[in-house]
């Protein structure tokens, strides 16, 4: 949980400049401010500003006259640093030492009783100003080397020897804002401020009658608690627990702000503070602010939330149980970025539980969780995509998930980080695990008694998710490919895509060999007569005639290869006793490619004859060359040809080949879905051939 940044600080600063005037509408203490205001035209500012600082340095009396014109000096200078560009010169003129040294009340005068001039107000002006000046992080130093720490943290106290309330509780909590931004980011000084015993009167303010301290004292220490763990277990100890949570009920949004934020940072990274604050009572009262009108409570309370679920089953079920899921889901249509991402990450903890996952599904958890993976927001895209993770984890939860078409945005959802990308195929992979047995008989329910559109919902996931064992029960017995082949025809140029992604996938599994990513195997081994005997006349025994020329061979060579061969030589046919021959419709350099393949059982296939020795290959039914030609063709296919290649494959029972053109046809779908052949070929052909 991160401190609030320099521009939430920013932020803050004007709310307590808005502040200084809440209550204070009287016109004479509008004119004064209006005088004290500074008025930089036509003045040299850094003469003005060291005039100022010249004052401080020369009225630490109790004298009126030097009291009245020290306030009026530190009023100036706290007005003037409100401009973080005035800052620097207001440090290079000297004003740090002079306003820390107003930070204490002067000597009293000798026989005096009555209450100083300008009670508290000289100290009020100097913290603010200084308070101010911190707000910059190069200034933090110096204005603690000065001495302000001591001096703060006595000002914290000072309601304890005063009756002046309205004057005590401008300037405690002027000490108190000035703490916050000296600590802020300075893990230094937070140390610092606890070694000068600042963190007990913070704790005791907690409790002061002006709301306004309340939440001052909490933001200091809340910026104190921040990743600094002794100042953690001081706060503890100083029994903060038991009124911070009081705090958490306030009705004031400003207050139980402050005080979720502290918790968050005392729970963080803590995990024997969190047993604490969950004994103490924190649990309720922090799932009750997921409901508050201030957006930055309900971001600490999920926030908190998640922290409290982070390994501790029965907190996870607790909290379930005492209302938070619905709140959450709720939070995760905010247009609040912050708030969606740690509502999401809330949910994402509580999902890692069984009975928490049905439940966060069941209050309609699924639908906005899919819709933030759409974000543009790193962090919040992959809080989502965590808590999609466990709510898979469940059986009940499938059927949903699949339904309102979470499998498609996990899928082609465009994901920032690596961490992401990583968590949606687990979570792909979960679905796909448990896609059989009663999920799948649900999810083929659905697909037969839905909608439509939750019919082609189920069946493009499905393609996906299947195992090969229930693709006939799927998208043949269940009507399940005539959804995805209706998708083609759909209008909607996103339906089509997806329709044809998954078919390409459903082809995928259901082809015999993938021509496009591997070369066929091997044929069965048997002993080949080798190279040396290719067109070699010893021993030769039978001899083609090939376009006029002789081409020797072995008979029992040709015996081994096919049973075309068998067929010729042993058979009834004219060639079994013939001595040559005649081989008329096949070129030279082809038949001696396919002698090669069956003397040696490989052969290199150049595309200019792959389709010749396809040919030649079905005719004398060798197999093997069969493949390494299709391999070889299936190389070549393009949006231009695949037409003709799928009719080749048609001619010569080319399996293999019609398997890379049906392939090929539904990945590049964009592109030939415009063809006049490709509507009848998918519709009317094509899903014939994935059975047969």
């Amino acid at each position: 949980m991160d401190q609030p940044s320099i521009a939430a600080r920013k932020s803050l600063k004007r709310k307590l400049e808005h502040d200084s005037l809440e209550g204070r509408d009287d016109r004479k203490f509008r004119a004064a401010e209006a005088e004290a205001e500074p008025d930089t035209t036509g003045q040299d500012l850094a003469l003005e500003i060291q005039a100022h600082v010249d004052i401080l340095n020369s009225t630490f009396s109790s004298l009126e006259a030097d009291r009245a014109a020290a306030k009026r000096a530190s009023h100036f200078l706290s007005q003037l640093a409100k401009n973080e560009e005035i800052v620097n010169l207001i440090v290079d003129c000297g004003a740090v030492p002079a306003l820390v040294m107003h930070l204490m009340a002067p000597p009293p005068l000798r026989g005096e009783s009555t209450p100083k001039q300008y009670e508290h107000e000289v100290e009020k002006e100097s913290a603010f100003a200084l308070g101010l000046i911190a707000v910059k992080p190069e200034h933090q130093q110096l204005i603690v080397d000065a001495g302000a720490l001591s001096h703060l943290v006595d000002l914290l106290r000072r309601h304890k020897s005063s009756s002046n309330s309205r004057a005590i509780n401008g300037v405690i909590r002027r000490a108190a804002d000035a703490i916050t931004n000296l600590a802020h980011e300075n893990n230094v000084i937070k140390t610092c401020v606890r070694i000068e015993g600042g963190i007990p009167p913070l704790v005791e303010l907690l409790e002061f009658v002006d709301v306004k301290v309340q939440r001052a004292a909490a933001g200091a220490l809340r910026t104190l608690a921040f990743k600094n763990d002794e100042n953690k277990n001081q706060i503890v100890q100083c029994n903060a627990l038991p009124t911070l949570i009081l705090m958490l009920q306030s009705e004031d949004p400003t207050v139980h702000c402050e005080a979720v934020g502290v918790i968050g940072n005392l729970v963080h990274s803590s995990p024997n503070i969190k047993k604490e604050v969950l004994l103490a009572g924190a649990l309720q009262p922090v799932i009750g602010l997921l409901s508050s009108s201030c957006s930055e409570s309900q971001r600490e309370a999920a926030l908190l939330l998640g922290q409290f679920a982070a390994a501790d089953s029965d907190c996870k079920v607790h909290i379930v149980q005492r209302g938070a899921v619905r709140p959450l889901i709720d939070m995760l249509e905010s247009p609040d970025a912050q708030i969606k991402e740690m509502s999401a990450f809330a949910l994402g903890r509580l999902a890692q539980e069984m009975h928490n996952q049905a439940g966060i599904a069941h209050s309609g958890g699924i639908v906005p969780l899919l819709k933030l993976l759409e974000s543009k927001n790193g962090s919040l895209q992959h809080n989502a995509a965590f808590a999609l993770y466990g709510l898979a984890d469940n059986e009940d939860n499938v059927a949903e998930l699949v339904k309102v078409g979470g499998f498609q945005k996990l899928q082609d959802g465009e994901f920032i980080v690596q961490a992401t990308k990583d968590c949606v195929d687990k979570t792909l992979k979960r679905l796909e695990e448990k896609v059989h047995g009663q999920v799948l008989n649900h999810l083929l329910y659905l697909m037969r008694v839905a909608e439509k559109s939750v019919q082609g919902q189920i069946a493009l996931a499905l393609a996906h998710l299947c195992a090969p064992d229930d693709r006939k029960a799927i998208f043949l017995d269940n009507n399940g490919l005539e959804l995805l082949l209706g998708l083609l025809e759909s209008g909607n140029q996103m339906q089509q895509h997806a329709g044809a992604a998954a078919l390409y996938k459903l082809a995928a599994k259901t082809t015999s060999v993938s021509l496009l990513d591997a070369a066929p195997l091997s044929p069965t081994p048997q002993v080949y007569l080798g190279e040396q005997f290719v067109n070699n006349p010893t021993l030769s025994d039978v001899t083609f005639l090939v376009e006029g020329k002789r081409f020797y061979a072995h008979r029992i060579c040709l015996l081994a290869s096919s049973d075309a061969f068998r067929a010729m030589f042993d058979g009834g046919y004219r060639e079994r006793d013939a001595k040559d021959v005649e081989i008329p419709n096949i070129r030279w350099d082809v038949f001696e490619l396919m002698m090669r393949f069956i003397y040696t059982g490989s052969v290199d296939v150049d595309i200019e004859v792959a389709q010749d020795l396809l040919r030649a290959a079905d005719q004398y039914l060798l197999e093997g060359l069969k493949l390494l030609c299709e391999y070889t063709i299936a190389q070549d296919i393009s949006v231009e040809n695949v037409s003709l290649m799928y009719e080749l494959s048609e001619g010569f029972n080319a399996r293999s080949l019609m398997e890379a053109c049906i392939l090929f046809i539904f990945e590049q779908f964009d592109k030939l879905s415009s063809k006049p052949w490709c509507s009848h070929l998918i519709q009317h052909i094509l899903p014939e051939k994935f059975w047969s």
